[in-house]
This record gives structure tokens, C-alpha cells and sequence, in this order.
């Protein structure tokens, strides 16, 4: 019984720093996601990284990451250093960020991770990045491998 419990003590320590290990020296912001009821996902209102009063929220205008004035924040149309978007296969997806100018944000329609012909954008519905069928995108409310968020310290 005691190996038993060790072993699941392991797997769950170890499932959670896999997602630390993903943001390497940054900050883990939870999995964007469209699944609301996911406990790391960004539009679960109700968790960690969904909620509007949880401090390590993109949705908390009062938060680093999700204030119109912070030069961290995905909120921010004039941010720099905007939250990266990892996808589960390490392939970086650019920024989440309401810059339409920064060339790497997803709001720059012009830009490799925003134009919705990119093969690495989140926003073109047939890549496997932004499709609504696929398991890496933050598009599929039943993505299982959505892209992870990671904050700069």
C-alpha cells in the first residue's frame, strides 16, 4: 500500500512540474484552452488561471498578466514582453498579446503568428495549431494537449 501511494505521490508531483518545466525559467499561466471545465485552463472561471481574482490570471484586470497598463500583460495593446504561447510539441506559437504591430503577437493579422495562413498560428482554423479539431488547439474545447502560457519573470 505504501508503494502504491508513493507511486501516485510521484505522478502527481511529477505531472505538475512538467507544465513548470515547459515555461523553463518563466512564469506557467495555465493551458490556453476554450475548455471551461479544465482546472488549468485560461477560460475556466473558476481556477487558477482563469479566474478574474487570481493573481496569475490573464482575465484579472488587476493582475501583472492581465492589466491594460502592465508592459507584461496579454491585455496591454502596446506590451512587449506579452505572455508566450508554447504548444504541447514545443513549437513556439508567438505572444498572446493585443498588439497588432508586435511581429510576433496573434493579433498582428500580418504577422507568422497572427496571419490566419500561417501554419503556426492560432488563428488559422486549418493548421493543427487553430484548428477546432485538433488536440494541440486552444480552439478545441477538448483539446487534451492545449498550448501552455508562460509569463516572463
Amino acid at each position: 500500500m505504501k508503494t502504491f501511494l508513493s507511486l501516485l505521490l510521484v505522478a502527481l508531483v511529477g505531472g505538475a512540474t512538467s507544465f513548470a518545466q515547459s515555461c523553463g525559467e518563466g512564469v506557467f499561466l495555465g493551458r490556453l484552452s476554450a475548455n471551461p471545465y479544465s482546472a488549468d485552463s485560461t477560460a475556466n472561471a473558476f481556477g487558477r488561471y482563469g479566474s478574474a481574482y487570481s493573481s496569475t490570471s490573464i482575465n484579472n484586470p488587476y493582475s501583472q498578466w492581465g492589466s491594460p497598463y502592465s508592459s507584461t500583460s496579454a491585455a496591454n495593446p502596446y506590451a512587449k514582453a506579452a505572455p508566450k504561447i508554447i504548444a504541447a510539441d514545443g513549437t513556439y506559437l508567438g505572444r498572446l498579446s493585443a498588439n497588432p504591430y508586435a511581429a510576433d503577437s496573434v493579433s498582428n493579422p500580418f504577422g507568422k503568428y497572427g496571419s490566419p495562413y500561417s501554419p503556426t498560428s492560432i488563428n488559422n482554423p486549418y493548421s493543427p495549431y487553430g484548428s477546432s479539431f485538433s488536440a494541440m488547439s486552444p480552439n478545441n474545447p477538448y483539446a487534451t494537449k492545449a498550448p501552455v502560457l508562460c509569463g516572463e519573470k
